[in-house]
């Protein structure tokens, strides 16, 4: 499923390739977070030699080529380099590449996994391979993030987007969007299914990192599954395994369920600027924790690592919460009339 690393590495210089195999099989970070830190670094690596004057200023950033970066070149970077940088990311980095009506200017949540690319990097520099005597970004903080609510659909939202699901691979698709709605799984969880991943009335889950983690079907889920089983299509050898597949007989990718997801979403009328693929997973655990989903049965259930990523659901508005207030004893208590006035 995902690429091997030298297949979109071949343009990076030997530092950079020695640091994504570092992560990749002496910390067991995955293909797509190895990915993810490449094209971190590659864009931070072309915004210090455009500010350098190391490459043409006509030049567009994400033109300039970095298999020249070395160690020389890296043991001039300064902390003020970085800020730069960051300045870069903040103002003038568009946030859609290939459009004409983007915006500029990256989130705190994107310069901030940014910044966790480029501490790892130097420290790798550093305390790993001793190229570099100090860390230039030893001080950098971290941008800070705005925590905001997840977004989520409420259970009649949620049974009426299930309703849109129609067309050649309807059991495909409800398929799909129950097992969202159901075990908060990430796109790319579902899209990794196996056949060979369920066992009786569980699916094991590799998530983030490669961990893997036991999810439990419910009943919804397994009559989703027992339905879309013997409608799905002969797929190629090479995807033989895969549990979902497109209609081109390989393994369902990313990019597809999103788009099927946005589609199903505007077929129920519901807001396709809100909702999501990503919002079913809220979704799931949102219904969950409002119907007595304790918070670390929930932690495994959507795999995260530390319990704190969870607790954001705890801060949902719910009705119990609301139902706790109206119970205090002095709930119905108010201010006497008579006393204000003589005062």
């Amino acid at each position: 499923m995902d690429k091997p690393m030298s297949e979109y590495a071949a343009d990076a210089p030997r530092v950079l390739r020695d640091f994504l195999t570092y992560i990749s099989t002496i910390q067991g970070k995955s293909a797509k977070t190895a990915h993810e830190y490449y094209l971190d670094l590659r864009l931070f690596f072309r915004v210090i030699k455009r500010n350098k004057g190391l490459a043409p200023r006509e030049l567009p950033v994400d033109c300039i080529p970095i298999d020249d970066i070395d160690v020389p070149f890296l043991r001039d970077i300064t902390l003020s380099d970085v800020y730069d940088y960051l300045e870069y990311m903040a103002g003038e980095r568009p946030t859609q590449q290939n459009s004409g009506a983007t915006d500029y200017g990256l989130s705190g949540t994107s310069r901030a996994r940014k910044v966790s690319a480029i501490r790892s990097f130097f420290r790798y520099l550093t305390d790993k391979k001793h190229v570099l005597e100090n860390n230039p970004v030893s001080n950098l903080e971290s941008p800070t993030v705005r925590q905001s609510l997840p977004v989520y659909l409420s259970t009649d939202d949620s049974m009426r987007l299930l309703e849109a699901v129609q067309g050649a691979y309807a059991e495909r698709d409800y398929c799909i969007l129950t097992f969202f709605l159901n075990c908060g799984m990430r796109v790319s969880e579902l899209v990794g299914l196996n056949l060979t991943d369920f066992q009786g009335d569980t699916v094991r889950v590799l998530g983030k990192g490669n961990k893997e983690r036991t999810v439990y079907l419910n009943e919804a889920c397994a009559a989703a599954l027992a339905a879309y089983l013997p409608k799905r299509i002969a797929p190629h050898e090479q995807d033989k395994n895969a549990l979902f597949i497109s209609r081109n007989r390989n393994r369902i990718n990313v990019q597809t369920v999103k788009w099927l997801v946005k589609k199903y979403i505007g077929q129920a009328g519901l807001d396709t600027q809100k909702y999501s693929a990503h919002k079913l997973r809220h979704t799931a655990a949102t219904l969950m924790y409002q119907n007595g989903v304790d918070i670390r049965t929930l932690q495994n259930i959507l795999g995260h690592t530390s319990v704190n990523t969870t607790m954001i659901y705890t801060h949902i508005e719910d009705s119990s919460l609301r139902e706790a207030a109206a119970k205090n004893p002095l709930a119905h208590v108010k201010p006497q009339k008579d006393k204000a006035e003589k005062q």
